[in-house]
């Protein structure tokens, strides 16, 4: 499996820490999928030992800024799969904007899975959050995406917004299930240190929602996407039976992954078993990697972590210690 990171926006979103930048001219997108194309071939006895799960994913930023060619060429580096899961993260404005050609051109290129930030039907909330898109244009390019032959799309939402209503997120949520998506991921909003939205609290121009809200919120999607026939398969994600993600899934158990671009992390293990965890510079041009060896308390610990995560539990029925309770206990608390 193969992760890809375009660390490229044309703003930033209030709550946004991630590694970004604003969006360059098409000289430097061409020059940066050049870089990518690069590491790949430079990485490319580690892509093949990382073929277990043949899944692409494109994350940012906003992968929907790249041109459509600049695409194709880091797809043509990394050997064209065939890929079981071949997902880009879009932003509705991108797709509106490009059009149906655009999204033909996904699909030409091999795209299979769409992963879509709506997070919000209320213009309001959406403006607070600094998104380019508005509620219709979301619509728009959820059709465009439909018509265009994509059946499998996932959409994002956050939940436990400053000001956000329990009744204008079930608008939104009742929305979205019309539109009839196979996947939704729903994320609580979290105060990120380097994100505007944390200054923001800092300096007293907004406050975080009341505890009791954000799991009203929750508890109410829970029940409403159970009852849509949606698969809670992990504790943020829900999809149609059979729809769940399996580049992410595969994450939650701990398989070997590459991760490409700044910012990106990688993970392998060894043929003696040792696991290693790399991860890119965050820098647009030039970057290198670091890395690490997981310990076995570590390894223990991210079993633990991701495995509670899911639906599925812990690999193999493995069972937790009694010496692990504590941790457990303290990472529960964290996700909920």
């Amino acid at each position: 499996m193969i992760y890809v990171h375009v660390p490229f926006c044309k703003g930033f979103c209030v709550y946004c820490d991630f590694y970004s930048e604003l969006c360059p001219d098409a000289t430097a997108l061409r020059r940066f999928g050049a870089e990518l194309c690069a590491e790949a071939r430079r990485r490319a006895d580690e892509i093949a030992a990382a073929s277990a799960v043949p899944t692409l994913y494109f994350g940012g930023g906003t992968p929907s800024l790249l041109p459509l060619p600049v695409l194709g060429d880091i797809v043509a580096a990394l050997g064209n799969g065939p890929w079981e899961e071949f997902t880009v993260e879009v932003n509705p404005e991108d797709i509106v904007q490009r059009g149906a050609a655009y999204v033909q051109g996904l699909r030409a290129l091999g795209v299979n899975r769409v992963s879509m930030g709506v997070q919000s039907l209320s213009d309001e909330i959406l403006h607070w959050m600094g998104r380019r898109h508005n509620a219709e244009r979301a619509r728009r390019a959820f059709r465009l995406l439909r018509e265009g032959g994509f059946d499998n799309l996932s959409v994002d939402v956050i939940f436990g917004v400053p000001g956000l209503s329990l009744q204008t997120l079930q608008e939104t949520v009742e929305e979205l299930l019309a539109w009839a998506p196979e996947h939704l991921s729903c994320y609580q909003l979290s105060i990120e240190e380097g994100s505007a939205l944390a200054a923001m609290l800092r300096e007293g121009r907004c406050a975080e929602a009341p505890e009791e809200d954000c799991r009203a919120q929750y508890d109410w999607l829970c029940a409403r996407l159970r009852t849509a026939g949606y698969r809670h398969y992990e504790i943020s994600n829900w999809a149609l039976p059979g729809r769940e993600s399996r580049h992410n899934s595969a994450y939650w158990k701990r398989v070997p992954y590459v991760g490409l671009g700044p910012g990106a992390h990688s993970f392998r293990i060894l043929p003696d078993g040792t696991q290693m965890r790399s991860w890119n510079r965050e820098q647009r041009s030039g970057w290198t990697a670091e890395s690490e060896t997981l310990s076995p308390e570590e390894i223990r610990e991210e079993t633990l972590m991701l495995g509670l995560r899911t639906a599925e539990g812990l690999p193999d029925g493995r069972r937790i210690a009694e010496r692990d309770w504590f941790i457990a206990d303290a990472l529960i608390a964290g996700m909920l």
